[in-house]
């Protein structure tokens, strides 16, 4: 089922794909910068929706797709993480809808603000207005459509310090957020390299057999294990870079890609090792970096270019 076509006329339109009776993923492809799904679940009296939009006019855009659907109220809203992609939209629900996430996702939704609009100043954003998570934990929630039961497992610091998974066991069908990018660059800029394979792991110890990714296809855990070894690359650069006195440009200038090289945004490598120098530094996983010099320094190994971003 195929929603309206907010955005670049060079992508597809976003699609509703039903991966469970009742559960659906909302796929906005590429995939890349402020392309991320979202998803739904309408198995009960009342529906629990999984992150948001990175516009406004997407954001609505998700919502009349799920309008399409089931006329009942979104009564809960899960966000997966903070990043702008998963939660501008949350104002869009915000009337009627319970907006949960780990305790330090609101505290990172509130400290961003709409920071991140400075760094893409070409995508229209309409009028957003920040919308953070009003019930928050800290280490695992149970939420219940009907008798289906719905987990929110926090599995930070990993993409970020905040991360969660949701996870319905019997339906063997887990949103990650952005733990898995199908198709794209992982991104642990703001999160941890070191945590970020261990989220992997609880991901696989889930044996969820369909997996709706934070960006790119829905697919099966044969992503984990790509997600795995694209961290152990970065992993493997940095040690080599920072035991030469390499800067992290530097290293990823220096740096073969290989079959990674057809990921979308690869020049999230710079970023990545930043992130990749702090932990062989001995700094605390999820230490808050310098977002200026990493992002200065991605687009500097993208030729000068800002990431691309058709959202």
């Amino acid at each position: 089922m195929q929603g309206e076509a907010p955005g670049s006329a060079e992508l597809p339109p976003p699609a509703l794909e039903e991966v469970s009776k009742g559960v659906f993923a909302y796929v906005q492809l590429d995939g890349s910068w402020g392309l991320n799904n979202t998803g739904f679940i309408a198995s009960g009296q009342s529906l629990i929706a999984i992150d948001t939009c990175f516009t406004e006019r997407r954001a609505r855009a998700f919502r009349d797709a799920i309008r399409s659907v089931s006329g009942l109220p979104v009564k809960t809203l899960v966000n997966t993480h903070h990043h702008g992609d998963h939660t501008h939209g949350n104002f869009v629900f915000r009337d009627e809808a319970l907006i949960v996430g780990h305790e330090l996702c609101r505290k990172e939704v509130i400290e961003t603000g709409l920071g991140t609009k400075a760094l893409f100043p070409g995508v229209d954003w309409g009028e957003i207005e920040v919308a953070p998570p009003f019930v928050t934990f800290e280490n695992w929630m149970a939420l219940y459509s009907d008798d289906l039961r719905v987990e929110l497992v926090y599995v930070g610091p990993a993409h970020t310090t905040n991360d969660i998974l949701v996870w319905l066991p019997e339906r063997r069908i887990v949103f990650t957020g952005d733990i898995i990018f199908n198709g794209g660059t992982p991104f642990a800029l703001m999160g941890s390299i070191a945590g970020w394979l261990e989220a992997l792991e609880r991901l696989r110890s889930l044996g969820a057999e369909r997996i709706v990714p934070g960006h790119g296809p829905v697919c099966g855990p044969d992503a984990i294990d790509d997600a795995v070894g694209y961290l152990r690359f970065v992993q493997d650069i940095a040690s080599k870079g920072y035991e030469g006195g390499l800067s992290p440009l530097e290293a990823a200038r220096e740096t073969d890609l290989g079959r990674f090289a057809e990921l979308l945004d690869p020049e999230r490598l710079a970023g990545n090792l930043h992130r990749a120098y702090s932990e062989l530094g001995g700094e605390p996983r999820g230490v808050a970096l310098s977002l200026p010099q990493a992002f200065a320094d991605m687009v500097a190994y993208n030729d000068g270019q800002m990431p691309r971003c058709l959202a």
